[in-house]
Formats: C-alpha cells, sequence, structure tokens
C-alpha cells in the first residue's frame, strides 16, 4: 500500500511543531519521544507501519481544538485515532503527521432513560456504554467484535456494526448527536436528542466519514429498553452454500432475529479447539438470536425451526439456560482469537445482498482454490456483511501479496453481485484503491469535494480512502 511521501518542510520543523504542541496542552498530553510514538505506528492492520511525528492525548473537546489549532498552523497532517482497532489502516500515519487520539476522553456525561439517550465522550468503549446502561435497565445496540476495546469515536468513524445490527443498525441508526471539532480548531455540534430529520442530514455525513471532516469528541447515542427475554439457536449444515440459503429463507420468510452469524469448517476448527463451545462437526453453522416475550420467542423459534428443517440441518440446537446461551456465543465472540493462534490473516468486510449469499460463498471457495490460499468465513449473514479471513504466512516472501490479491478479488465480487466494498470497518487504505471499482469517477469527484468544504488544506487523514492518484490535486492544494 503506497502513502504519501512526508513533507520535507514539516521534518525539519519537528521541534518547533512539538514545542508549540506542548505549550498548547497541558503536561503529559503530547507524546514525541520516538521509542514512545512506535506504540501508535500502525493500527490493527499491522502489515503497514510509520511512526507519526507526534501523539497528542487530550481530555477534553477544548484540548482537541487547542491540537487542532497548533497542527492547521504548521500545515501539519492529523490522524485522528480512536482506540487503533481499525482492520484497514484507518488510523496509520505517516512520519509528517501527528496523531489525535481520543484514548483519554472518557467522561459518561448525561444518562437519559426518559428520553431513551446516553451523551458521551468518545474514547469510552462500545461496550462500556451498556455497562454504564445495564442498571438502568437499558442498553446501547451496535456490538462489534472488539466492543470490549473499540471506542465511540471509532464506531462513529467505521459506522460500526456488530452481531445485533440486523435488528437495531448500525451505528448510524443509533447516533442522535456528535460534537466535532473541525481541521481550523472550531466547535460545533450538530444533532441531538430533541433533533427531528430537518435541512440536511450531516449526522448522516459525519457518521462513516473515517476521520476525513473532523474529530468528534461526545457523541448523544440512541439507548433502548433490555428486552423480556432473548434465546440463541445453533444450527449445522453439511453445506456452506444451504447455510448461505437458510439465511435467505429466514430473512425472505420476515423473520427478523436480532441476530444470525455465520461460521465455516475451518473456522470451527479453531473455535472449537480455542473455546471448547460444543459446537458440531459440520460445514457450517449459524448462530440465530431471537427475542421478545416469552411467546413472541417461542412463535419466532417455531419458524426458524421449520424453515431450517427443509434444508436437513446436521443439528438444530436451542438454548435451555444461561450456562448454554453463554457456550453458544462464545465460539463466536472468540472466532478472531482463536483464528489469530494459527498464523496471520487478512480479514475482508465485503457486504452482498442476503439473497447473493449462497452464489458469494462459492465463489469465494473457488477463489480460494485459484490464489492458493486458505479462506475462514465468519460474518454477520443477517445483513450479508461477510467478514472473510484469508491465511497466509507473513514471513513468506510474496505471501502478503497473494492475500491482498485475493482480498481484491473478493471485494470486486461483492461489488458485482450488487453489494458495497465496506460493512463496517471502512475503506482506510485496505480498499482506498478499489473505490473506483464501486463509484465512478464522477461520484468520487463529488465526495472529494465535500471534504473540500469541510477540510480545504486536505490535513485530515488525507491518504486515506480516496485513490491517491485521483485525490493528488486536492492533497497538494490544486
Amino acid at each position: 500500500m503506497l502513502m504519501p511521501e512526508p513533507d520535507g518542510g514539516i521534518l525539519a520543523r519537528r521541534g518547533e511543531i512539538v514545542a508549540a504542541l506542548t505549550a498548547a496542552l497541558p503536561e503529559g498530553a503530547v507524546i514525541h519521544d520516538p521509542a514512545e510514538t512506535r506504540a501508535y505506528e500502525c493500527d490493527a492492520l499491522t502489515a503497514y507501519r510509520c511512526p507519526p511525528l507526534a501523539v497528542v492525548l487530550p481530555r477534553t473537546t477544548e484540548e482537541v481544538a487547542a491540537a487542532m489549532r497548533v497542527c492547521h498552523g504548521f500545515g501539519v497532517p492529523v490522524v485522528p485515532r480512536g482506540a487503533g482497532t481499525s482492520l484497514a489502516g484507518g488510523a496509520l500515519p505517516t512520519a509528517d503527521s501527528v496523531i489525535i487520539a481520543t484514548l483519554r476522553l472518557t467522561g459518561v456525561l448525561e444518562i437519559d432513560t426518559r428520553n431513551r439517550f446516553i451523551r458521551v465522550q468518545t474514547g469510552v468503549t462500545n461496550l462500556s456504554v451498556s455497562a454504564e446502561l445495564e442498571p438502568e435497565g437499558f442498553f446501547y445496540a451496535p456490538d462489534p467484535s472488539s466492543q470490549l476495546a473499540c471506542t465511540i469515536a471509532g464506531n462513529i468513524a467505521m459506522n460500526s456494526g456488530g452481531a445485533h445490527c440486523l435488528k437495531y443498525g448500525v451505528t448510524t441508526n443509533n447516533l442522535l448527536g456528535a460534537r466535532m471539532v473541525l481541521t481550523d480548531g472550531t466547535i460545533v455540534d450538530l444533532g441531538g436528542p430533541e433533533m427531528g430529520p430537518m435541512g440536511l442530514d450531516l449526522m448522516g455525513l459525519i457518521c462513516g466519514s473515517e476521520g476525513q471532516l473532523g474529530i468528534v469528541t461526545e457523541a448523544t447515542l440512541r439507548i433502548l429498553p433490555c428486552p423480556e427475554g432473548a434465546l440463541p439457536m445453533l444450527i449445522g449444515f453439511d453445506s456452506a452454500e444451504v447455510a448461505g440459503e437458510c439465511v435467505a429463507s429466514i430473512i425472505r420468510a420476515g423473520v427478523i432475529p436480532v441476530a444470525i452469524e455465520y461460521m465455516d469448517d475451518v473456522c470451527l476448527r479453531e473455535v472449537e479447539r480455542f473455546a471448547r463451545a460444543g459446537y458440531p462437526d459440520c460445514q457450517a453453522v449459524l448462530i440465530v438470536e431471537v427475542e421478545g416475550s416469552p411467546a413472541e420467542i417461542e412463535d419466532q423459534t417455531a419458524r426458524i425451526r421449520a424453515i431450517a428443517e427443509k434444508l436437513n440441518p446436521v443439528e438444530f440446537r436451542v438454548s435451555r439456560n444461561a450456562d448454554e446461551s453463554l457456550a453458544i456465543w462464545k465460539g463466536r465472540k472468540s472466532a478472531f482469537g482463536a483464528m489469530g493462534q494459527i498464523g496471520d490473516y487478512l480479514c475482508l468486510d465485503g457486504t452482498v445482498p442476503v439473497s447473493k449469499l449462497p452464489f458469494t460463498l462459492r465463489r469465494i471457495g473457488e477463489l480460494s482454490q485459484e490464489h492458493g490460499l486458505k479462506v475462514a468465513n465468519v460474518f454477520h449473514a443477517g445483513d450479508g456483511n461477510m467478514h472473510p479471513l484469508i491465511l497466509f504466512n507473513a514471513n513468506k516472501p510474496g505471501d502478503l501479496e497473494r492475500a491482498e490479491a485475493f482480498g481484491a478479488d473478493v471485494l470486486r465480487l461483492c461489488v458485482e453481485v450488487g453489494g458495497c466494498l465496506t460493512g463496517e470497518h471502512g475503506v482506510g487504505i485496505e480498499k482506498r484503491d478499489l473505490m473506483g471499482v464501486q463509484y465512478a469517477p464522477e461520484d468520487l469527484a463529488i465526495q472529494m469535494q465535500v471534504k473540500d468544504v469541510f477540510d480545504p488544506g486536505w490535513l485530515l487523514n488525507p491518504a486515506k480512502v480516496f485513490p491517491l492518484e485521483a485525490s493528488r490535486a486536492h492533497r497538494s492544494g490544486g
């Protein structure tokens, strides 16, 4: 993945820039020792690394604004960073950039269960939001697999989803308002719990913008009452395509579970070895969860059973108690860690229409043979958000490039069948050069014009999302 050459003029003024940042911010808020900045040289796409010029760790919106003003004055690129869990290189710095991280923005500012919202600083982790709400009998719906570590800032940047997004939607469906710092340090407030859909949909623009338009420091989030009950079931099949057909059949029947998750045999073997979740030995497993009153759960479970049994499942297991529910979900929540124990993998994030799941799974298997690399499929099947894990050996010359070529073919496939390049991981640098597969040059030009409005100098994450050649004139001020 190519990145622009660092600006020699900025590197030459490094000491001056660090001094200005240090003067503008409290003690301990600026990291500039090269040994310490190395901790921020990459995100979860670890194949690419570059220590930044400096790292800023603010505790307030005003401190973020102060740092942005300094960087704007020097013309220094800024890379916004949450917890660094991005799998698309969204927080990869360049040598001439300053990272502004939200990790110390951890305040819970307001909880209003009557009006169903919570207002937080965006450095709080996803899981901690629901933990704050649990005593009140409420929860926050988006639940990415990395929810223990990932922050609300990153969730907003990438429009993250999770297992339960089938019923409740992704971040954009649960984000009511935001406080954001623009590139010149201006602080703006957008939306809010009392705001209806009026005027330009700026919240829809900001959510999923990958740090291209500003840094969100506070967020107002929609919260929901905890359901009366929930029940997961596990369905095993001897064919990946048939498992995909089961998902499509459930959705076609008008049944909307809270979650439908998919794991194939490659993933199942490693998950079982790692988590001992008690999964069956088969080609594919679906985890389907329904919720509501006892009568609603019973009705939905019966309808799903009827659909699945027409497809001859290897096993249809309904949880009988809390321990069995935890076991069913334990393996799915452990999947990425389990796969990481056996070697390196590239995690993709293409999305396809649910009706195209059977064909897409078959074609991914064929591409695996063509590229000579194994793939494990584990994903949010209910909304077609696929996460193929391409297995490779990072220490073997050429293997990373083969994995990337395989991944590019998978993402092209997603677009060809009517889907898109990303569901929740974002574009970052990983899919940057594939944007032309999904968008015409005119479409990309309009998107870049929007960035021009918010960030005329292209100082915010300037080498991400848009193909470098397409954005060259914007980045150079032409």
